[in-house]
């Protein structure tokens, strides 16, 4: 069990963490290995309850941008020791992800991505239609041009690494609030002093802004416009199989992916062209749709058509909190002392959390800079000189 809090806020806290999916869990647990132990988490519904808990768990370093690349690749590493160091089971699994195109006006960048990726120490290669068969027997590549393939990316389990994380924050002295809205927050002479909540106020000096989907509504609380916008996206679940899928499988040509999980489900999802931009989700919710359903299953078994015979089980929705450039923004704001936000990861927060949170604890314990954080700051879109990641899919 994790040990969450009914009780009143604290009156006072050292950093105040909105939101506790995975990249608000991360970095207030980050902050606790680093000795700052009055740490509150707010989270206005349950663990999970946004973005985090709504994706389909994929782990991936196969971008167009070098921050992206090296945040992704230092995820993976965490990854791939996160179950012993928080002592919970988060189901991570490395079968690799397969991207594949059907237009050969994709594949001059698919080649300048790998070439990118490779320097940046992944092991990604590019790979002709028939190779893929290599990796997925059974995928469909009469209409293929070509594809990469990384190894060493992966799956987890969602709700395990949240699961996980909350209870490695609670050893450190962490205190969780679940069912806790954010009401206000108290900022004056350029710095932030506390916040109000639904359950009292607490004093605080630090405010970290990771509320996915509601990172917006939340910065505009303390006069900070982020120009992110919500996308509505679903995922779809089969019945339990025998393990036959090892990779992720992702078009960058129609957006699906799809792969298989421990317990044997297919799990994957479609963008949508037709779907708008919002600037809140409580805009559109997060009901389901025939529409999703169709185009997910005509795609799913025309790209493999093994899948023609399996039952869908269950489907449902989240949000993407998409920037104009599909890379996060990290750090803190000019004239707001105290304020840092980590949100606009345009759906792939799940993949870079676990080092975003690492490197946002260390710029918020000591103040140094960090280059990665600096580069992927809000003061970016002022300039207007944005360098947009080409394989956002999903």
């Amino acid at each position: 069990m994790i040990p969450l809090h009914t009780d009143p806020v604290p009156v006072t806290a050292e950093a105040v963490v909105v939101g506790a999916g995975i990249n608000g869990l991360a970095t207030a647990y980050e902050l606790a290995r680093r000795g700052m132990r009055d740490i509150v988490v707010l989270e206005k519904n349950y663990l999970g309850s946004g973005s985090t808990g709504r994706c389909g768990g994929g782990i991936r370093q196969q971008w167009t941008t070098e921050e992206n690349i090296r945040l992704a690749s230092e995820s993976v590493r965490i990854y791939e020791n996160m179950s012993a160091e928080l002592g919970y089971q988060v189901f991570f699994r490395q079968g690799g992800y397969l991207m594949i195109t059907e237009q050969e006006e994709d594949l001059p960048a698919l080649r300048e991505a790998v070439a990118l990726q490779n320097r940046c120490g992944v092991p990604t290669r590019f790979l002709a239609p028939r190779d893929c068969l290599d990796i997925v027997p059974d995928l469909d590549i009469s209409d293929l041009k070509g594809a990469t393939f990384c190894p060493k990316d992966g799956t987890a389990y969602p709700f395990a690494v949240v699961w996980g994380y909350a209870r490695a924050c609670h050893r450190l002295g962490v205190r969780i609030f679940i069912r806790t809205a954010l009401t206000g927050i108290e900022a004056d002479d350029g710095r932030i002093r506390g916040v109000r909540t639904d359950r009292g106020d607490i004093a605080t000096p630090r405010l970290v802004n990771c509320a996915g989907p509601w990172a917006r509504s939340l910065a505009a609380m303390v006069g900070v416009d982020l120009p992110n916008r919500q996308e509505r996206h679903e995922i779809m679940v089969s019945e339990s199989l025998k393990p036959f899928l090892d990779p992720m499988v992702i078009s960058i040509t129609n957006g699906i992916y799809f792969s298989q999980s421990m317990r044997g489900e297919i799990v994957g999802g479609i963008g949508d062209p037709a779907e708008p931009r919002w600037e809140r989700p409580e805009q559109f919710g997060f009901h389901s749709g025939l529409r999703f359903a169709v185009r997910f299953a005509r795609e799913l078994t025309r790209l493999y058509p093994r899948a023609a015979n399996v039952r869908m089980m269950r489907q449902w929705a989240g949000a993407y909190d998409v920037t104009p450039d599909h890379r996060p923004i990290l750090g803190g704001v000019p004239g707001l002392e105290g304020y840092y936000h980590s949100c606009g990861f345009s759906g792939h927060g799940f993949m870079l959390g676990p080092m975003v949170g690492r490197r946002m604890a260390a710029h918020i314990a000591t103040g140094a800079a960090d280059p990665i954080i600096d580069s992927l700051s809000l003061e970016r879109f002022a300039s207007g000189d944005l360098q947009a990641d080409a394989f956002v899919v999903g």
